[in-house]
């Protein structure tokens, strides 16, 4: 049976148009080493993952509950050593995450442009909403998307409720994404399509074991999207 004519491309922003993970793993390894000094024989992320893993729920993902998760696994990690003024370091590490310029991924740009004439474009990412609305505002794209949405969880509830609200059919909408987890999944399962585009590095909770199918595919590299787009 032939697919329906795609009509609708989601796109998420975090690792998928302009770097991010890479930030973070930078402050974790400062973080990593900090803490070496109390306990040089500890695995700090395996721990930090441990508590990010139930953190996640409380305060959700971006910044803030990631250096929430840093302190209290400092805290736990050195069973209290850790100084008040090293606990005022990793405070300011979180100024400076704020602070960092949005760095968008080759290709990127030209690649929006060129889709925006042919396509309804919907940029669907998860995380802080102000943060997120900033790194938005700071990479220049905002205006070439037909909508704009900042959501705490994307899951198969999420994206129903988002296609319902935007009059998008599953079954002529594609999300792309650097994540299998949550861009991939959810969709595939709704009835929809997804392009996975790897990014170098990837967040442990992102981790997703989906068997490719006919519903998704994988690109090594986003300036390739118009043309599997245009083979749909």
């Amino acid at each position: 049976m032939t697919s329906a004519t795609i009509e609708t491309v989601g796109l998420d922003a975090d690792d998928t148009l302009w770097h991010n993970e890479s930030i973070f793993a930078d402050y974790e390894e400062r973080m990593a080493n900090l803490v070496a000094r109390y306990l040089p024989d500890v695995d700090f992320h395996e721990r930090l993952i441990e508590l990010e893993r139930h953190n996640v729920a409380i305060f959700g993902y971006g910044i803030k509950g990631f250096v929430l998760s840093m302190i209290e696994t400092a805290i736990e990690a050195t069973d209290g050593q850790i100084t008040a003024q090293e606990i005022h370091t990793i405070v300011g590490w979180a100024k400076e995450m704020h602070a960092h310029p949005v760095e968008l991924l080759d290709g990127v740009a030209d690649t929006i442009e060129e889709l925006e004439h042919r396509y309804r474009l919907v940029l669907i990412t998860k995380g802080d909403l102000w943060n997120q609305e900033t790194k938005i505002a700071a990479s220049g794209l905002a205006d070439h998307f037909d909508a704009v949405e900042i959501v705490a969880e994307k899951d198969e509830a999420t994206y129903t409720r988002l296609l319902e609200r935007h009059d998008i059919a599953i079954d002529r909408f594609v999300m792309v994404g650097n994540s299998v987890r949550s861009d991939i999944e959810p969709v595939v399962a709704l009835g929809g399509r997804g392009v996975h585009i790897p990014y170098h590095l990837t967040w442990d909770l992102e981790h997703a074991t989906i068997s490719p199918h006919d519903s998704w595919v994988e690109l090594s590299d986003i300036r390739q999207l118009p043309s599997w787009l245009a083979a749909q």
